[in-house]
């Protein structure tokens, strides 16, 4: 896996740049909050605002943010970015939280400020700094001398012209829209009828084949060719097609997903585990067709496989185990999925979506997966492992890779002077 890229924040403005490449869009309505390792930034967690008129809600919401703060074992102090429209108003003392230069705290983002300060003090993360962030303006939460923080405060274009910024636009980095909001995930393309009708045969040709061990192989095979490939490469239809219909079985598609993120070996045992084969003596084994895949070349699989037990399913897709997933295996296929997605909708859309949702989740990206998996179940109402994700997202779990930053996805890593 290629190491992530180091980048060196210098000023508040590069902090604040740096949250949208982070989270690959500018959020909006939402406490961001970023632990520190003494100089560097550590996990990174964005979640909704609560009812800022609500004081036992004040409470509960600051709570949930320090337990799961708490899960940066390494972490002895913590940023905090609030991103709300509430308090920039025009007028004297209108900015966020209503508090005028020398006036007590009574705004409603700095109660809620307050409240995140005492939780995360005694859990041994005291909030070093705290940014209110507008449409339009930006200040810091604890300056109230107009001399360096003038009413209503400092352009955003300052974070969006910042030398971070400017430095991971370089870097091939982009900030998108709001994944919850209308078009930012906008639908598939126009259906292509070749996959759909190859997907369509080839579930024809598996539906006996379910249980079959040699075929269990044989889609591992294939997908494992493809991703080895890094998901770069255009598939033809008639390997879509196949790809798609093994999605559409339910643990030839957890297969998949296990395989890419802690490989082959943990795929073939967690099947054995669950018991999913049967006899399937003169069953054949169906494969795509030639020169629709490559042969599988030698075995290449986690580097370090033996240095861990091989871990369950149910580990692996909650980000348990290994202790760190084959992110580059993980980002190959989602690009295969996406693909795969462009094709059209049903259940092997809804499969696409669904796995492209759990790697976003797993990144610890979840207002990407909730949309994703929103996609999914209009694609095919009842898709159940999309409503169990999405029972996942909305309860704010985080997977148990994005809460430590040994095995975090990390596009950059970041040190602040």
């Amino acid at each position: 896996m290629t190491p992530p890229e180091r980048l060196t924040i210098t000023c508040p403005e590069d902090i604040l740049g740096f949250i949208p490449h982070s989270l690959g869009y500018w959020p909006a309505n939402s406490l961001v909050a970023m632990t520190m390792q003494g100089k560097r930034l550590g996990a990174t967690l964005r979640v909704d605002l609560p009812d800022l008129d609500s004081d036992p809600g004040l409470l509960r919401f600051a709570r949930t943010v320090r337990d799961y703060l708490d899960a940066d074992h390494d972490a002895d102090g913590a940023l905090l970015v609030l991103f709300s429209e509430e308090g920039w108003m025009g007028g004297s003392g209108g900015w966020p939280g209503g508090v005028p230069a020398g006036a007590p705290m009574e705004g409603t983002l700095a109660r809620l400020l307050a409240a995140l300060e005492v939780e995360l003090e005694v859990s041994g993360l005291p909030v070093r700094d705290a940014w209110y962030v507008g449409g339009s303006f930006w200040r810091n939460a604890y300056c109230f001398d107009p001399a360096c923080c003038p009413f209503p405060g400092r352009s955003v274009d300052e974070i969006r012209d910042s030398r971070l910024n400017a430095e991971m636009v370089f870097r091939g980095s982009s900030v998108g829209e709001d994944p919850s909001s209308a078009g930012a995930l906008p639908a598939a393309a126009e259906a292509d009828a070749c996959v759909l009708e190859s997907e369509q045969k080839w579930s024809t040709e598996f539906a006996p084949l379910r249980g079959s061990c040699a075929q269990f192989a044989k889609i591992l095979d294939v997908w494992g060719c493809v991703l080895a490939d890094g998901g770069q490469g255009h598939l033809p239809a008639e390997l879509s097609g196949y790809l798609r219909a093994s999605l559409r079985i339910p643990h030839w598609r957890d297969a998949v997903l296990v395989m890419s993120a802690a490989g082959r070996p943990a795929a073939e045992q967690g099947a054995e585990d669950f018991g999913i084969f049967a006899p399937d003596a003169g069953l054949r084994v169906v494969s795509p067709p030639p020169g629709a895949w490559s042969a599988p070349g030698p075995a290449e699989d986690m580097p370090d496989e033996g240095a861990f037990p091989i871990p369950g399913y149910g580990e692996v897709l909650l980000g348990l185990a290994p202790p760190s997933p084959r992110w580059d295996r993980m980002r190959a296929l989602e690009r295969v999925l996406q693909q795969l997605g462009t094709a059209g909708g049903g259940e092997g859309g809804a499969a696409s979506l669904t796995g492209r949702a759990w790697i976003e989740w797993c990144r610890g990206r979840g207002s990407f997966a909730h949309a994703l998996l929103d996609r999914a179940v209009a694609e095919h109402p009842g898709y159940r492992l999309a409503e169990l994700l999405s029972e996942l997202v909305g309860r704010g779990t985080l997977c148990g890779w994005a809460g430590r930053r040994d095995a975090a996805w990390q596009k950059f890593e970041t040190d602040a002077a």
